[in-house]
């Protein structure tokens, strides 16, 4: 690994700062980031890290409207903090690795990076949240544009997301052992005005919402409501754990184990 400068800035404004400068790179639970460079795959000249800004972190919500997460919060305190407001998102994030992980890894972090095998942009995508950065706000639904790609600018930080909270949710996936990734993961949240799925770990695309599956499950939540769908195996993911058929079964069977267990 090269020789890097590391600041820990105190304020978003003094993020937003350090990243200006030539070469930077934001750091927050450097999951991602710390093994590409081990790997000489990125080479930053600074490294900023997020972790000692308050205002990023913490749970709070209402009961029944909205929980809103800061993005330097880790996956360890969301799934014991936001277990009251929102379960089903509190259990994909008790879910994510080893204790390791998650109480290292933080939610901006893996936004922000959009890793197509990421359990937390499915619950972003499928509860139609809102991710807050310094400059603005996106909605979940122009957010996320493909493998490893998203809305943010150069230098832009995510602060929070808010979520707003459903009638019924449930997030179900098949993952890697070793590492507990998604293969495939489904996230289904019923709202009064209709139901959304997600999906993350199967599409070429990243994760996307599976409209045939809303149809369906908004007129009829129930299991049974997706037992004759199939979901697009052209668009699927084809490797060592499963061809792009796999996958597309796999959509398609814990679409309706979450649905059965919302």
């Amino acid at each position: 690994m090269h020789n890097f400068e590391f600041v820990k800035p105190a304020s978003v404004a003094e993020a937003v700062k350090a990243l200006s400068a030539g070469g930077a790179q934001a750091l927050s639970g450097g999951q991602t980031l710390m093994p590409t460079m081990k790997q000489r795959l990125a080479a930053p000249d600074v490294l900023v890290s997020l972790t000692g800004i308050a205002e990023m972190q913490g749970v709070s919500g209402r009961a029944g409207a909205s929980v809103t997460i800061g993005a330097a919060t880790t996956h360890a305190t969301v799934a014991r903090e936001a277990a009251t407001f929102y379960p089903a998102l509190a259990a994909l994030a008790g879910g994510i690795g080893d204790p390791a992980v998650r109480n290292r890894g933080t939610i901006g972090g893996s936004l922000a990076n959009n890793d197509p095998a990421a359990c937390y942009p499915s619950a972003v995508l499928a509860s139609g949240a809102t991710i807050v950065t310094n400059a603005r706000e996106i909605a979940a639904d122009d957010y996320f544009q493909g493998l490893f790609s998203t809305a943010l600018d150069e230098g832009e930080i995510i602060t929070k997301v808010v979520f707003p909270i459903p009638q019924k949710a449930a997030y179900v996936k098949f993952n890697q052992p070793a590492s507990r990734f998604a293969l495939t993961g489904v996230f289904v949240a019923k709202y009064a005005d209709g139901v959304r799925v997600a999906v993350t770990g199967a599409s070429n695309d990243g994760v996307f919402r599976w409209t045939e599956a809303e149809a369906a499950l908004s007129a009829d939540f129930r299991p049974e409501a997706v037992a004759g769908l199939t979901a697009d195996a052209g668009a699927m993911i084809g490797d060592l754990h499963g061809t792009p058929e796999y996958r597309a079964a796999l959509v398609r069977v814990l679409t309706g184990r979450a649905v059965a267990a919302a």
